[in-house]
């Protein structure tokens, strides 16, 4: 299964993972990306969220 993960370090709140696949994805009050619905990769573009992210903040790990 893939799996989806942020880092906080390096996320810049840009919102693009939110726009392709919300389903998987949240913007916060903390202007940070969330996982909240990691089971939901199959719904979405998950890879595409990850490919497009202008700071590589996101990761796909096989499960």
């Amino acid at each position: 299964m893939k799996k989806p993960v942020i880092d906080w370090d390096e996320c810049i709140g840009c919102g693009s993972c939110v726009e392709i696949c919300p389903e998987v994805f949240e913007l916060r009050d903390d202007a940070k990306a969330y996982v909240t619905g990691e089971d939901k990769c199959g719904t979405c573009e998950c890879e595409e969220a990850a490919d497009i992210c202008p700071v590589e903040a996101i990761t796909i790990s096989e499960e």
